[in-house]
C-alpha cells in the first residue's frame, strides 16, 4: 500500500507536559469470561521528552544505547479484581485479586518513513504479574510479542494517528493457574476440576485512533482476542473463546515546561 508523503514529523515540543483526563472502558472480567466490566475512570496525562528517557503515546522508553533501530522500553498491563458473584462461571470460588504486570520490552524498528511519521516495529515485551493485596504474590510471567504499525497524519484526517498491532501471547503455568485452574474442592457437577498448564494464551489484535489538539488529547481503541488453541481453552472457567474490548479517552494538558526540545516523533 502506498501512502502519500507528509510534512516532516520533527518539531520543537515542551520538555514535559502534565495533565488529567477521563477514560471509558468496556472489557471482560478476565480473558475468556462472559462477564464484562463497563466503567469510567480518571486518568493522569504525562509526556516527557528527555535525552535518555521519554514518555509519550509510544510508552515509557529509555535510550540505553545509540541505535535508531533498537529501543529499550517498559511494558505495563493490569487486570481488575473479579468478584465470584459477578462471574457465574466462578460462583463459589475465591474472588480474583487485581494484578499488575510490568517488565522490559525491546522494540525493533523494521521500517520507518523518511519523515518518521510512520513505522513498523516488532515489539518484544516480557512482563511479571503480581497480585495487588496486603501480601503480594507472583501471578506468573507473560510474553506477548506483536507487530505494531503506526501511521501519523492520516490521509484525509490531518493530525490523526492510527495505530495497529497483532500478535500471539504466551504465559507461564502460574499465570494460567491464577485465572483458569479449578481446585477439586471447588468442583461441581457443571464445573469439573481442572489444572491449567503454561503455554499458548491465544492472540490479540488492536486498532487505535488518536489526535492531539492544542491542549487536548482524544483517542479510542478496539481490541479483539481469540483463545482458540490456548492451553486453557478447555477450562470450565473459559466460557467465551473470543471477545472484544474497547475504550475512549480524553485528556487535558494543565501545565508544560518552558524548555523546548527537538522531537523526532
Amino acid at each position: 500500500m502506498l501512502l502519500p508523503a507528509v510534512a516532516a514529523a520533527g518539531e520543537e515540543k515542551p520538555l514535559w507536559e502534565i495533565g488529567a483526563g477521563v477514560a471509558a472502558l468496556s472489557f471482560p472480567a478476565y480473558r475468556g469470561s462472559e462477564s464484562r466490566y463497563n466503567f469510567v475512570m480518571p486518568t493522569p496525562y504525562f509526556v516527557y521528552h528527555g535525552e535518555f528517557l521519554k514518555a509519550d503515546r509510544h510508552g515509557i522508553r529509555g535510550s540505553l544505547f545509540d541505535s535508531d533501530r533498537v529501543e529499550f522500553t517498559l511494558s505495563f498491563s493490569a487486570s481488575p479484581p473479579t468478584s465470584s458473584d459477578d462471574a457465574p462461571a466462578r460462583a463459589g470460588m475465591p474472588d480474583l485479586k487485581p494484578t499488575v504486570e510490568f517488565g522490559p520490552q525491546i522494540d525493533l524498528t523494521l521500517w520507518r518513513s523518511e519523515n518518521r511519521a510512520r513505522f513498523v516495529k516488532l515489539r518484544l515485551p516480557l512482563r511479571a504479574a503480581i497480585t495487588v493485596e496486603g501480601s503480594p504474590r507472583s501471578a506468573g510471567w507473560i510474553f506477548a510479542p506483536d507487530l505494531n504499525m503506526d501511521i501519523g497524519d492520516l490521509p484525509g484526517l490531518p493530525d490523526w494517528n492510527l495505530g495497529m498491532l497483532a500478535g500471539p501471547i504466551w504465559a507461564t503455568r502460574r499465570q494460567h493457574e491464577f485465572f483458569y485452574t479449578v481446585r477439586p474442592e471447588y468442583a461441581t457437577a457443571t464445573r469439573p476440576a481442572y489444572e491449567a498448564e503454561g503455554g499458548y494464551s491465544g492472540a490479540k489484535a488492536l486498532i487505535a485512533l488518536s489526535k492531539r489538539f492544542r491542549k487536548t488529547w482524544v483517542g479510542f481503541f478496539v481490541r479483539y482476542d481469540t483463545l482458540s488453541g490456548a492451553a486453557f481453552e478447555d477450562s470450565p472457567l473459559t466460557t467465551k473463546k473470543s471477545f472484544v474490548a474497547a475504550g475512549f479517552g480524553m485528556s487535558w494538558v494543565l501545565d508544560e515546561s518552558n524548555t523546548r526540545v527537538w522531537v523526532d516523533d
